[in-house]
């Protein structure tokens, strides 16, 4: 099976600190795979590493290999640029660019890298990106307002409507709810359901509850180390590790 992500003894240290611990993971296609634990167990880190984000951290230390369908995106051959293309990145904190108009947040990705040919072109996949991000419906009438006037929910939605907009084919989003109401993060979380038709997506999440309500596989990462990893379902209702039992029931926070 050609695996989305995979990763091959991953270790991350931020100068003698190691936070990633040979992690061997591998992230099926179009499916959603949450990355849960306490916080400060290394989720985002290992997020970051899966388009070489950490590049843009001094103290970061990368070893190991993380397989993007099968290839090695750390051969020293391989444009970091290009990569983040493939690969979509939602925050924790909606970050719309606020200068920006609603139409101009989704455009200006496909216009700095010259990804269409027309403003005909452009307008398509603005509106198709919107649509995608179950956005267009609320925003169709007032695509020259700005984010600012949006709420929460609707902002974050944007962003996920900004990368969407690149085509990519896989998307990162950590703990894209943890700051939005819960009418937003239903939205976002019914999001999930219809984009893994066509996107592999990988959650950070420090919710159990949401891991168990949206994933389809689960990996537990507790400390650095990869605890256990396996269909949601399984992972929640026979748990092989005791720490994963302890944390899926609230007795490790």
């Amino acid at each position: 099976m050609m695996y989305a992500i995979e990763t091959k003894n991953l270790r991350v240290s931020y100068g003698d600190n190691e936070v990633i611990k040979g992690v061997n993971l591998q992230i099926p296609p179009n499916c959603v795979f949450a990355l849960m634990g306490p916080s400060g167990c290394g989720k985002s880190t290992m997020l970051r590493t899966f388009n070489r984000l950490l590049d843009l951290n001094d103290d970061a230390r990368v070893e190991g290999e993380v397989l993007l369908f099968g290839k090695n995106i750390y051969e020293p051959n391989v444009d970091p640029v290009e990569i983040r293309k493939q690969i979509g990145m939602v925050f924790q904190y909606p970050n719309p660019f606020p200068h920006l108009t609603i139409y101009d947040n989704v455009a200006i990705g496909l216009k700095l890298n010259r990804l269409v040919d027309s403003k005909e072109e452009l307008d398509e996949r603005v509106e198709w990106a919107l649509k995608k991000a179950a956005l267009w419906d609320e925003v169709k009438d007032r695509l020259d307002d700005y984010p600012s006037n949006l709420s929460g929910g609707q902002r974050q939605r944007l962003v996920i409507a900004r990368a969407l907009a690149m085509r990519p084919k896989v998307l990162l989003m950590d703990e894209p709810t943890a700051n939005i109401d819960p009418v937003g993060t239903q939205k976002i979380e019914e999001l999930l359901f219809e984009l893994k038709e066509d996107y592999t997506i990988v959650l950070v999440t420090h919710s159990p509850a949401q891991a168990a309500r949206v994933s389809d596989y689960v990996a537990f990462l507790y400390l650095g180390d990869l605890i256990e990893v396996g269909p949601t379902r399984k992972v929640f209702e026979n748990p092989e590790h005791e720490l994963t039992e302890k944390y899926v029931t609230g007795a490790l926070g």
